[in-house]
């Protein structure tokens, strides 16, 4: 059991961590609350389903070009939703959730309500200590790894991550720099989305697709970004597996109340606020300075 309970947080953990920090990517570069991050994951999803069984795609090849898609996706919804109400944080909260909410509808129109499945990229299993792990497990896992190792390479090594990093501490400063604030938002904009689309394509194999799937993760990237602080990268990463083990606890210790998985998840959020109302690697809010 506490082979099944690692796994499957390292899972959990590992797709919340890559929804959270695309989310905190473009809070921290924009100041931009994005509520439609997760439904990026489930259109990605949708794509790969469609490629797969209506075109005859190869999973790995429908993953890429959904991926692809879905950054474009994003792109335009931020030009045509987001970029004119940007300096509206009210706003662009209601236009975000209005997206993802057509987003949804127009998934339960094409594909319906029912429950969909995709073919795994690798099939079979490893057994390790008499506990069979699936090989798409492990891929799905390593694959979450070393795309947020990518990420982490980008945003230190190289000149668009220090825009970004100079653009998240100080907007005004950044465009006196001669740094174009407005392109490096959009930017980040195509990297958060991308993100969300490669959670969606790396766990479609190991989940159901259906139109309401948006929901939870979003509450939970919610949860992991304020567990962790808001726009820290580190503290998103640390609070996605804290999170995706606490999920995992509560599914194999109280089978029959794996229905409060979330409830313990975000106790444990709360618990973390009332002790450090920053959360686990935020700052100061600045009235507090």
């Amino acid at each position: 059991m506490i082979l099944d309970i690692i796994t499957s947080g390292l899972i959990n953990g590992s797709v919340y961590a890559l929804l959270a920090i695309g989310f905190s990517l473009i809070f921290g570069a924009a100041r931009i609350v994005n509520l439609a991050h997760t439904a990026f994951y489930m259109v990605a999803s949708y794509c790969i389903y469609y490629a797969t069984h209506k075109l005859g795609v190869h999973p790995f090849l429908a993953m890429l070009v959904a991926i692809l898609l879905v950054t474009l996706i994003g792109l335009i919804c931020y030009k045509l939703f987001i970029d004119p109400i940007r300096e509206h944080e009210a706003a662009v909260l209601i236009a975000t959730i209005a997206v993802a909410m057509a987003m949804q509808e127009i998934m339960l129109l094409i594909f319906t309500g029912d429950f969909l499945s995709v073919p795994s990229l690798a099939k079979g299993y490893l057994n390790i200590l008499g506990v069979k792990i699936a090989y798409q497990q492990l891929l799905t896992f390593g694959a979450a790894l070393l795309i947020l190792a990518g990420v982490w390479a980008v945003l230190m090594k190289t000149r668009l991550g220090l825009a970004v990093r100079s653009t998240a501490q100080d907007r005004e400063v950044a465009n006196l720099m001669g740094m174009n604030e407005s392109r490096v938002a959009m930017v980040t904009m195509g990297i958060s989305v991308g993100l969300a689309a490669f959670a969606g394509a790396v766990v479609v194999p190991l989940s159901v697709v259906n139109p309401h799937m948006w929901m939870h993760p979003l509450i939970m990237m919610m949860a992991v970004v304020v567990l962790g602080g808001l726009g820290s990268l580190k503290g998103s990463f640390v609070g996605a597996y804290i999170l995706g083990l606490a999920e995992s606890l509560v599914v194999f210790l109280i089978p029959m109340g794996a229905f409060l998985k979330g409830s313990v998840a975000l106790s444990i959020m709360i618990l973390v606020l009332l002790i450090r109302p920053e959360g686990l690697f935020g700052v100061a809010f600045e009235e507090e300075r």
